[in-house]
């Protein structure tokens, strides 16, 4: 019964019953997050000791860094993934859990409405994410960042800091926002493929 269980869990988590989920879990999934850990370590892995200020000293670019990053941007983007995915880890659970075949979600109309339902809780995380993300970042990256210190230092109220390799982390930036629209995208198409293939087999009953 347990390995049974466990079969199920692995085959619907890495095989979804549609081509498109297919799609989204194997290839842009593994993209995103190869994207993400390789080449996100490579643009803000040394971020935090390149970021200065002026007057250059340690605790007044701690402090200004802190102000310009109060999220560290691969952390977001990893909760945001994980986030993303629990919508159809939990249905997936629930499948393997009732032994559910994956011909059985789209031939059965209460399976399919659970897992549509989980299409569209991905979606509306997705966006979400997009939202915190303009919130938090924003859509460019700046040579310069205007630090407001007077917390940290009565002698001046607003001092420069110079942002590491700005370009870069634009690019980076703009690569996130496309990956979640790509994602909002290929949710809506699952969602498109499986009403077709519901109504392909209701019309062949």
């Amino acid at each position: 019964m347990s390995l049974n269980y466990i079969k199920n869990f692995y085959e619907g988590c890495l095989r979804p019953p549609t081509v498109i989920g297919q799609f989204h879990t194997l290839f842009f999934g593994s993209v995103r997050m190869f994207f993400l850990g390789v080449l996100g370590f490579a643009v803000y892995g040394n971020e935090a000791l390149h970021f200065s200020c002026d007057p250059d000293r340690r605790e007044l670019n701690l402090f200004c860094y802190n102000q310009f990053r109060p999220v560290t941007p691969q952390v977001f983007w990893a909760l945001q993934l994980v986030t993303v995915l629990v919508p159809g880890a939990v249905f997936h659970l629930y499948a393997a859990y009732k032994n559910i075949d994956q011909e059985d979600i789209l031939e059965r109309p209460t399976y399919t409405v659970f897992y549509i339902i989980s299409v569209l809780l991905r979606i509306v995380l997705e966006v979400a994410a997009f939202w915190l993300q303009s919130r938090l970042f924003g859509f460019l990256v700046h040579s310069l960042y205007f630090c407001d210190a007077s917390s940290l230092d009565k002698t001046f109220n607003f001092t420069k800091c110079m942002v590491p390799e700005h370009f870069e982390k634009t690019i980076f930036l703009s690569a996130m926002y496309i990956f979640t629209i790509i994602t909002m995208i290929l949710c809506m198409a699952e969602i498109f493929e499986i009403l077709c293939r519901r109504l392909g087999y209701l019309t062949h009953q």
